[in-house]
């Protein structure tokens, strides 16, 4: 097996190169990728299935991120092509304008160069990554979980298929395979060879991360998001964001981990919601007013313990919480929110934008389901992650957010005097 610097070495050669391409040639390779995916579909989802008979101690929601289906494939299909059909990060040029003695000064696009992401049992990030750092003309190693090795695998396969057949350099896509944690300690810790580590996993991980990082690090951090519910609210639509926000896909960092309800809306807005939660097997977790309300919707549920304002459930859990105003609500999220996702449901303008401006997290909603926080969804195409670092990327990270700038300086033969 090759050591993980040599991995390294190679990946920073092919990026050198990629980042020298035209705009024409990089998306060619996301043409030719995707169709690769595409003939390959069959042994994906058979390495797929034997990721996921294999992993019995994961939830049923995790399990759920770890499956790839015909549509799921289909989707990492359509965030290739996508990605492909996006505007070139690469061609901008902003100008800055006229420095002393007349020179010009610009500021152009450029790639971070090497990108390592860490991630979990989510497959589909093999090609969504691979897809947006070609795109960039960035070099980019993958570190998947244990529990998908095989699905990687395959995808890794049908994506190095896809840059022959574009005559690009393979090893600007690189899967690491060695499972064993001091890997993510060597990427870390890479100074020279990687330019940026992103991520994606829990409080285990970033705990790695804190230790051993001597790269420049993005967090895609705990999903613990919040839903509010105000008083002046369409019940209707509140019902629908926060059933669709809960189970929609639960395992998932921007399903909704707290439902947070105004007090005057507790009563009605649980009679709604509860049965239907219920009916999705989802366990509740509940203060004291919300406990009395979801008994008299006949709704079991059981005490909120401190520590579940503070768990990302990642599973049919939710807490539910009874608040008296916004205010309130912002205090929640201030203490327990990791700046990931918040949404609020009220017809009142003034609540929704003191909601917006105050709650810090890469993504605020008014009146959406929480799962919008998310690349495809917001018409992205595809995403790296989700940063909470907030330093260079605040939310979903996409090709943009994979460049950086610096500065072109044109002269006509000035000198500092």
């Amino acid at each position: 097996m090759m050591s993980v610097l040599d991995l390294l070495r190679r990946t920073r050669r092919a990026a050198r190169t990629l980042r020298t391409l035209p705009a024409a040639r990089r998306n060619e390779a996301l043409i030719r990728i995707a169709e690769a995916i595409d003939e390959q579909r069959a042994p994906i989802l058979e390495a797929n299935a034997q990721d996921v008979a294999a992993a019995t101690e994961l939830t049923s929601a995790l399990q759920d991120r770890l499956r790839l289906t015909p549509k799921r494939v289909d989707g990492m299909i359509t965030a290739l092509t996508d990605v492909a059909g996006q505007a070139d990060p690469l061609s901008q040029v902003r100008e800055i304008g006229t420095g002393r003695d007349g020179i010009r000064v610009t500021r152009r696009r450029i790639p971070l160069g090497v990108i390592a992401i860490v991630y979990e049992a989510r497959p589909n990030v093999t090609a969504e990554c691979a897809a947006l750092t070609i795109k960039s003309g960035n070099g980019v190693v993958l570190r998947g979980g244990k529990e998908a090795l095989r699905s990687n695998q395959a995808i890794a396969r049908a994506i190095e298929e896809g840059l022959k057949r574009a005559d690009l350099p393979t090893e600007a896509v690189a899967l690491v395979t060695d499972l064993d944690r001091t890997v993510v300690s060597e990427l870390l810790g890479a100074v020279g060879l990687i330019d940026l580590v992103i991520p994606r996993g829990g409080a285990g991980l970033m705990a790695m991360v804190d230790e051993h990082a001597k790269v420049p690090v993005i967090r895609h951090g705990q999903g613990i998001s919040q839903v509010y519910v105000d008083a002046h609210v369409n019940l209707a639509m509140a019902v629908e964001i926060a059933e669709n926000a809960k189970v929609q896909r639960p395992g998932v960092c921007n399903a909704m981990e707290t439902l947070l309800v105004h007090a005057e809306q507790v009563v009605p807005l649980l009679a709604a919601l509860g049965p239907r939660l219920a009916d999705h097997g989802v366990q509740l977790r509940a203060d004291g007013r919300a406990r009395a309300a979801l008994d008299a919707a006949k709704v079991a549920s059981q005490p909120a313990r401190p520590e579940d304002w503070d768990t990302e459930f990642q599973d049919l859990i939710l807490a539910v919480r009874t608040v008296d105003g916004v205010e309130p609500a912002l205090d929640h999220i201030e203490q327990h929110g990791t700046h990931h996702t918040a949404a609020i449901v009220t017809e009142d303008r003034a609540t929704a934008e003191r909601f917006l401006t105050a709650v810090d997290a890469s993504c605020v909603l008014w009146n959406a389901s929480t799962r919008y926080n998310d690349g495809g969804a917001l018409g992205l195409g595809a995403e790296m992650g989700i940063s909470t670092s907030k330093m260079h990327a605040y939310g979903p990270m996409a090709a943009l957010e994979l460049t950086a700038e610096k500065l072109v300086v044109y002269g006509t033969g000035q000198t500092i005097g």
